[in-house]
């Protein structure tokens, strides 16, 4: 496989290049990215050998077309259908995966779309990922805002009207521990009806403390469900170890989080395996946590601060399209997110054939969304962005094109009981 993750050294300025050199000293470096380090809770779970059994014995290139057409006919998708949908034999057949995502997705969700955004409070973090613009070895701008900033950046991003916001950090315990994300749900609450995380994976117990001060549910990128690929890419920082990090959706729902999300960044290793683990993943948990709240991401790699090379291997629209429309087959039930990493035109398809959810007013960067709402020139108070987006529409930009499009936006449909 082409390696697109490596910066050259000539792109590299002389202090990051310093910093790469010392991850052969980083004891992080050379841990067994398969055993878990001091600290990190195990959990009695066989989910991790069941996705990663069925992921390793994949042979997309034995599917036919019979056993695509097989897949489609049959009212309630197999594993083995899910298999055949995500082979390179279902490619012909995007038209027919399409009409019968929408009929599904229409079943089930009517005609509304989700709208959220991100918040992204701190850059900062302790991992060497080499796809990533937050990595601990790239020379970017860190920032990490304080409390009255924090609050700042959600009271405009409130104002705008969005009522769902999905809380992030860079992965660094030293800089952004539990209890200052915790203290950012509970400003989150003031403001929004729905709360996310996106952060390192924790323990139950934090999750807890993090559900309690207002999180609802939590994203977790797997990043490559390829236990190889995924050693190649994440070479320093406690994010190498793979089986915590696979566990962490588990943890959340033991820890009384109401969902959670899941995804592959697909590019990184064989995405159709990627796509094939990601949904078992889902799948299986959903099946041991029947009432948990089950969410599927379809992210493709975009370029970062200090490599612009990076791009998806080998993951086109069409490719993405079949993804997507083969989840919503295989889950009916469950909502699919794509991201602003994808371009105007995708969204405003995707939403009418299988996706649930999208973001708007998107800012990858560290309070700057007084900039990017309001129009005020605040560079200096800013942390450089974790990664190129594609479609940069605001919320109001956004629902009036969703609702153009025959669709419903939706900011929230969840009703809250007041115990006294």
């Amino acid at each position: 496989m082409e390696n697109i993750f490596f910066t050259d050294s000539e792109n590299l300025s002389q202090k990051a290049l310093e910093k790469k050199h010392r991850l052969e000293n980083d004891p992080l470096s050379r841990t067994n990215h398969m055993e878990y380090l001091s600290g990190m809770e195990q959990i009695k779970s066989d989910i991790m050998q069941k996705v990663m059994s069925q992921m390793d014995n994949y042979d997309y290139m034995k599917y036919t077309e019979k056993d695509v057409k097989a897949a489609l006919e049959h009212e309630r998708c197999s594993v083995s259908d899910f298999m055949a949908l995500l082979s390179p034999a279902a490619e012909p057949f995007l038209e027919e995966m399409s009409q019968k995502a929408r009929y599904i997705t229409s079943r089930h969700f009517g005609n509304t779309v989700y709208l959220f955004t991100p918040l992204y409070i701190a850059n900062y973090c302790e991992n060497y990922c080499v796809y990533c613009g937050f990595n601990c070895y790239n020379d970017i701008k860190r920032m990490k805002l304080d409390f009255e900033r924090i609050e700042h950046e959600m009271k405009i991003i409130a104002e705008s009207g969005m009522e769902e916001i999905l809380i992030l950090t860079g992965e660094s315990r030293n800089h952004s521990d539990v209890e200052y994300i915790g203290q950012a749900c509970r400003l989150a609450q003031k403001y929004f009806r729905l709360v996310g995380l996106e952060i390192y994976p924790v323990n139950t117990d934090e999750y807890k403390f993090l559900h309690e001060c207002g999180a609802d549910y939590v994203t977790v990128f797997q990043e490559t469900y390829n236990s190889e690929r995924y050693e190649q890419l994440h070479l320093a920082g406690h994010k190498r170890v793979f089986p915590y990090r696979f566990e962490a959706q588990e943890r959340a729902l033991m820890g009384g989080m109401r969902g959670v999300a899941f995804s592959a960044l697909l590019g990184l290793s064989d995405f159709r395996k990627d796509a094939l683990a990601t949904g078992l993943h889902a799948y299986y948990l959903q099946r041991k946590y029947p009432s948990a709240e089950i969410s599927l991401s379809c992210p493709r790699l975009r370029p970062i601060i200090n490599n612009d090379k990076i791009s998806p291997l080998d993951v086109h629209e069409r490719q993405l399209c079949q993804v997507v429309c083969a989840y919503r087959i295989f889950m009916p039930f469950a909502g699919i997110t794509v991201s602003s990493r994808e371009s105007e035109s995708f969204r405003n398809g995707i939403v009418k054939i299988c996706a649930t959810k999208v973001s708007a007013g998107v800012s990858t960067g560290i309070g700057d969304h007084e900039s990017k709402y309001n129009g005020r020139d605040c560079d200096d108070l800013n942390g450089d962005e974790q990664f190129e987006i594609n479609d940069a529409r605001s919320l109001e930009t956004m629902y009036r094109d969703m609702a153009d499009g025959g669709l419903q936006p939706v900011l929230n449909d969840y009703l809250y009981v007041r115990e006294d």
